[in-house]
């Protein structure tokens, strides 16, 4: 039988251990005490929040409409989703608590209605992460949350909701194998596998409707990442990273590991092909070469989108989006389109691409630390560079209306004759402008100032003498929320 080229020793876990080192979330929340900081916060209306500071390096015209969502983790500091506007700049942030972190963070759809959806846990000593899927709505309130049936823990890669009211969710499990026949040292060859596995939730009953294993349908020889040699762990031959499901509810499948996309049969579980690796089914055109991939992705137009890293370790000298068209009759497959960054970004984990209308590309650059959309001939239309030492592992655009549950926050202090009013809404989206309103009491409060929106907190000063204060959200001239009232001492 053939075999690929062993190319890495110890297989991903090494490089997701020392993700595990690197993404540590840190204690906090929107409806958690404040956090002790070493230094200013940078919101005075929320000190509780304190985001990493992300940089906008290019902005130009032509971007696809939508909000911005990642999901920052960083070693020190507050990790968490996040919503970015057009202009890169901060909407709604939400840190994780008690150590856990965030992945996969976008909008999907649940019982017709935009949602919000993303894996929240914890990451082994392995590497793997164990936790559990939250769907939140457009108040960003949990409405629903996924987990892992049949004794299993739900991994971190990948959600993907259905019409049907169920999410297919990606899922390690650690089995007996025998690693003799694929080169792991004698010693080490009862080491086990890590089997890669699907299963598809009823979101509301939590019952397992559906459930698909790798080492089912696809041999340990298969892979690209070597056995254990040194270190007695199971062999993550296969490694999961996306689930999509087309119109006839076939699914697409990435196996990092096997450097493959699969098409897999609901009914039967069955492989119908492979697309790159050892065995695939297709002739593959130039540049269809893929390694250590990510995200594969049906597109309407019957092509396929796949983040192409090519490390680690390094195989090419750069990482691309890539869209790939295939003759399923002739059994060939070619790049149709193909997105790199101007500084030839190698992302050695993590990352996707997701097509925009027009045929640019939102790339989430993973373990790079940046996120770019580019247009359908290649031009760079904006960049974001994220701290050192953080990183997201995935990035979208969506049109997103956030209506918070919340009431708008204020921080108030005088200066001398004037008030100064710091106000802030976390997650409302249609916030233009901002109103200060002042008043003898609590329940006699006027307008004194209206200043328009300027970042995630705005700044309102007006000269009055007025004990009482507060702030109110405007959309136009349309009232939206307003803020508890305060006195200004």
């Amino acid at each position: 039988m053939p075999r690929p080229r062993r190319i890495w020793p110890f297989g991903l876990l090494a490089i997701v251990a020392l993700a595990a080192g690197i993404l540590v979330a840190t204690l906090g929340g929107d409806a958690a005490r404040a956090p002790a900081f070493s230094s200013e916060p940078q919101f005075q209306s929320r000190p509780d929040l304190d985001p990493p500071e992300l940089r906008v390096e290019t902005l130009g015209r032509g971007t696809a409409p939508g909000k911005l969502f990642l999901a920052p983790k960083r070693k020190d500091g507050q990790s968490g989703p996040a919503i970015l506007d057009e202009r890169g700049k901060l909407v709604w942030f939400l840190p994780m608590r008690d150590g856990l972190r965030a992945n996969d963070f976008r909008v999907q759809r649940y019982k017709g209605q935009p949602v919000l959806t993303w894996w929240e846990g914890r990451t082994g000593d392995k590497g793997y992460g164990q936790g559990t899927w939250v769907i939140a709505d457009s108040a960003y309130r949990e409405i629903a949350r996924v987990r892992a049936g049949n004794g299993l823990h739900g991994d971190l890669h990948d959600i993907t909701l259905t019409d049907r009211g169920t999410a297919y969710i990606t899922i390690y499990d650690e089995v007996p194998a025998d690693l003799s026949g694929v080169g792991a040292a004698p010693e080490l060859a009862d080491s086990g596998a890590m089997d890669s596995v699907i299963q598809e939730i009823d979101i509301e009953t939590g019952e397992v409707v559906w459930e698909w294993r790798s080492l089912d349908h696809v041999e340990l020889w298969e892979s690209y990442a070597g056995p254990p040699r040194r270190n007695r762990f199971p062999y993550d031959y296969f490694h999961i990273n996306s689930i999509d499901e087309n119109a006839d509810g076939d699914l697409l499948v990435s196996g990092r590991n096997t450097w493959a996309v699969y098409k897999i049969a609901k009914e039967t579980g069955e492989v119908l092909w492979r697309l790159g690796g050892v065995r695939s089914d297709f002739a593959l055109g130039k540049d269809v070469r893929f390694a250590w991939q990510h995200d594969a992705r049906w597109l309407p137009d019957g092509t396929i989108s796949v983040f192409d890293n090519q490390a680690t370790p390094k195989v090419e000298d750069e990482s691309a989006a890539v869209v790939i068209r295939l003759d399923e009759r002739r059994r060939t497959a070619r790049v149709v389109r193909e997105y790199t960054h101007p500084d030839s970004v190698l992302s050695i984990a993590e990352g996707n691409a997701q097509a925009l209308p027009g045929g640019g590309m939102l790339v989430g650059w993973g373990f790079a630390p940046r996120v770019s959309e580019l247009s359908r001939d290649g031009e760079l239309l904006f960049d974001l560079v994220m701290p050192e030492g953080t990183d997201s592992y995935r990035a979208y655009r969506h049109r997103w209306v956030g209506r918070p549950a919340t009431k708008p926050a204020l921080a108030v202090e005088r200066d001398g004759d004037d008030v100064v009013a710091h106000a802030s809404w976390n997650g409302a989206t249609e916030v233009t402008r901002w109103q200060l309103l002042a008043g003898p009491s609590p329940d006699a409060l006027r307008p004194v100032a209206t200043v328009r929106r300027e970042d995630f907190e705005t700044e309102l000063r007006a000269t009055t003498d007025a004990p009482w204060v507060a702030v109110r959200a405007l959309d136009g001239g349309k009232p939206l929320g307003t803020s508890a009232p305060q006195r200004a001492e």
